[in-house]
């Protein structure tokens, strides 16, 4: 609601009718759930790239599921994550989502494949018979663009039987079983990302994924026959990416609509696949690259199993042309995975059949030409490129820290640099003018009092949510991203307890004189099948009771876990945050946006040479970043020393932190000694031990740094002002021009048909 009615432009019209209604705008901004359509950092980023889309008229429009349910609520409960269901729609929304029921598709599942005669030839044609079908139901919804009349169309499938229930069976007494075929249809759009640990669930995520593609591509082919596109040039009109693989099974679909149901020869419609699909990776973690068991797809979607198969034989064709004998090569390129249980790759099925491939950073977009797409770049070195990610300054600037966007504005008028705000929203790079006040007292002054109104509320919510009180006159650093091994949250809470110790060795006249006063704030959700996450999350709270509980160094040093993080607590996270800490093993993270996020809000980014990091360095200066770790090219050598068993002495810091873990001083001693035992044993993998000596050194550093307040408000300031290229308009239009040959509409009135015939939708693929 609040990003619509700022971009819509009428905020304060609609703040007087409130007003005059007996309600403030805030009261019913805290009553609107956060929308559960994405999935942590890919569904935030699909958000904003649907803003910058509209913001700069692009003729583009979105394609999800609407979910019943959002991934989950998190709560905290005895320090261990409970998953509580996010039924979001309870009670309705803003976000006004029209329901098309003129708009549904059907879409098949199980069933069996057969061969018809084509009359007059001795060919036959392939189709797809039996099993069930589901209907895909349209909700429509419109993103509108800030200072323009555009608006980016969403379209939201919801799954819906093709029979209410069998009446037969009902008046037979069977009630269950008449309306079982209802609840199995509704169930595919039931829940967002369901634990895939379980068989039952690995199936409901396939169908999930297909069920989503079918329904947008039957889609698009219906808006293509609407503007008379022949489906042979149908990549001149349309262009689809595919964010990540979650989509990748719109490649045999497309191949099954062309083949079976519009008569194309495999050659013609694989020329077309090529000309539409573009692909996104968002992982360097070969373990995260989506596979499905080959038995599983045969079960669930027999003919997308023989497209599929068919497309994997003709390309290992093509390979083994180029590399004659190279059958190692040929295994690892094939779309199959040979072993026990076959598994199909769908990373690499996404890259065969896409006309470009990108990663979302510079240093991410090498290393997958470097390392799990190697064998790709060598056949296609012109098919992969780099763009790197954005955030929206609108919502995560001008939306989220009020007092901070109306500084900008208002700084760069007086300086006669911009005449209104969306000058520099969509500019970002005129915020560099604002350096040329960085030795103005006024302006480090005016710096430091944003800052300080955004650290006053971050306060107030973290002592309504959480039940602890903060001062605003602490260093207030933050960890919020989803909770895992490699993003190195154990890292950060290792380092509290090294901090918690020596503030324990000192008297209290050192405290006094020598601490800087910190808060520590973490926030995240941990998958529900990652125990190793769920085991983190409660050593923080542990870790919190006990430092949140000590009389003689409370005042000097807090952890917080705030529950539920989502984009509401978010955008009050940020504005509030001193110190970021981006500390991921390097060359793990694919970018980040949470780094952007807090940089373009005035935080100090404590970080490795990782994912985005490398290039907000190249940007605002490593003067005003503070860089620990090993990097990328150093990880591979380290694990190699742990390997052979040449490293396995911690450092006295380290190994007096594990004591005191392991020593029950933080409790639950047993539960953590796993963990424990592995840092003691080199069993490593994401370089704790190596770093961590590193990392307290940086956070002496940022203490320092701290203490001058000048020198840290010119820092801010950097951040503030230099992080223009991470403005996902310009990710947008690297994408418009480098992959999907796009352009601004322009606001020229046109008749309806004519614009149909001239706009090329992109359509944005990503669950």
């Amino acid at each position: 609601m609040t990003n619509c009615l700022y971009n819509l432009e009428v905020e304060d019209p609609y703040h007087n009718v409130l007003r005059e209604l007996g309600f403030e705008m805030e009261t019913i901004q805290g009553e609107e759930s956060d929308a559960g359509l994405g999935n942590g950092g890919l569904g935030r980023l699909a958000a904003c790239f649907m803003d910058s889309l509209a913001c700069l008229d692009m003729p583009a429009y979105g394609y999800g599921l609407r979910y019943q349910y959002g991934m989950f609520r998190q709560t905290i409960e005895d320090g261990y994550q409970k998953e509580n269901p996010d039924y979001w729609l309870t009670h309705g929304t803003p976000f006004p989502q029209v329901e098309r029921l003129d708009i549904t598709f059907p879409v098949r599942f199980y069933g069996h494949t057969v061969a018809h005669p084509v009359e007059g030839t001795n060919k036959s044609r392939w189709g797809w018979e039996g099993g069930s079908t589901v209907q895909a139901v349209a909700y429509d919804c419109l993103c509108p663009g800030h200072h323009t009349n555009h608006v980016v169309p969403i379209r939201l499938w919801a799954a819906r039987p093709s029979t209410e229930f069998d009446l037969s069976v009902h008046n037979s007494g069977n009630f269950l079983r008449s309306v079982a075929e209802k609840a199995d249809s509704e169930n595919i759009t039931f829940v967002l990302y369901p634990n895939d640990s379980t068989e039952e669930g690995r199936l409901l995520r396939l169908k999930q994924e297909y069920f989503f593609v079918s329904a947008s591509l039957q889609d698009i082919l219906r808006r293509a026959e609407r503007i008379e596109c022949p489906f042979s040039k149908l990549g001149e009109k349309y262009a689809v990416q595919l964010n990540d693989t979650h989509p990748a099974l719109g490649v045999p679909e497309l191949m099954r609509l062309l083949l079976d149901v519009h008569g194309f020869e495999w050659e013609e419609a694989w020329e077309v696949v090529g000309s539409v699909f573009s692909y996104t990776n968002h992982t360097v973690l070969p373990e995260a690259l989506e596979k499905w068991p080959l038995s599983i797809l045969v079960h669930l979607l027999p003919r997308h199993t023989e497209i599929i198969l068919e497309i994997n034989r003709r390309f290992l064709a093509v390979v083994e042309a180029k590399w004659p004998g190279d059958i190692e090569r040929l295994q690892r390129m094939s779309l199959v995975q040979e072993g026990s249980q076959k598994m199909v790759r769908m990373a690499n099925l996404a890259i065969v059949a896409s006309h470009k491939v990108n990663g979302v950073a510079a240093l991410h977009s090498q290393i997958i030409k470097d390392t799990i797409f190697k064998d790709f770049y060598e056949l296609w070195p012109t098919k992969f490129i780099n763009v790197t990610n954005g955030v929206t300054p609108r919502r995560w600037i001008s939306q989220c820290n009020r007092p901070l966007g109306e500084w900008i504005t208002e700084t760069l008028q007086s300086m006669k640099v911009i005449k209104e705000e969306h000058e520099w929203l969509q500019d970002m790079s005129l915020l560099k003018n604002l350096l040329k006040l960085e030795s103005d007292a006024d302006t480090l002054d005016a710096v430091l009092d944003i800052k300080r109104q955004g650290k006053e509320r971050l306060c107030d919510y973290i002592e309504e949510h959480c039940g602890v009180t903060v001062s605003p006159d602490m260093l207030i650093s933050t960890q919020v991203k989803r909770i895992h091994e490699y993003k190195r949250q154990l890292l950060c809470l290792l380092g509290l307890v090294h901090q918690y110790m020596a503030l324990k060795e000192m008297s209290p006249e050192e405290r006094k004189e020598k601490a800087v006063p910190r808060c520590h704030l973490f926030a995240g959700k941990a998958a529900p099948g990652y125990a190793r996450a769920k085991v983190i999350i409660k050593m923080m709270n542990c870790i919190a009771d006990v430092l949140n509980n000590d009389p003689e160094t409370s005042d000097y040093l807090k952890l917080v876990f705030v529950p539920n993080y989502c984009v509401s607590n978010a955008e009050i996270i940020f504005p509030g945050t001193d110190v970021s800490e981006q500390i991921s093993t390097a060359g793990h993270e694919a970018s980040g946006t949470g780094n952007m996020k807090a940089s373009m809000n005035g935080a100090i980014i404590i970080g490795t040479l990782d994912g985005a990091n490398v290039e907000i360095r190249e940007e605002i200066g490593e003067e005003n970043m503070v860089i620990f770790g090993a990097e990328k090219h150093e990880v591979l050598a380290v694990r190699d020393t742990y390997n052979n068993g040449s490293s396995t002495q911690l450092s006295e810091s380290f190994a007096a932190v594990l004591d005191a873990v392991d020593g029950g001083m933080f409790g639950h001693a047993d539960l953590f000694a796993k963990i424990t035992g592995e840092l003691r044993s080199g069993r490593d993998f994401y370089l704790l031990a190596h770093d961590f000596d590193g990392y307290i050194q940086a956070w002496e550093e940022m203490f320092n740094r701290f203490d001058d307040q000048d020198a840290w408000a010119r820092s801010m300031l950097h951040s503030i002002a230099r992080m223009g290229k991470f403005n996902s308009d310009r990710s947008i239009q690297d994408y418009a021009r480098d992959v999907w040959g796009i352009k601004p509409q322009g606001h020229e009135v046109k008749a309806r048909k004519a614009a149909l015939r001239s706009a090329k939708p992109v359509s944005l693929f990503g669950q």
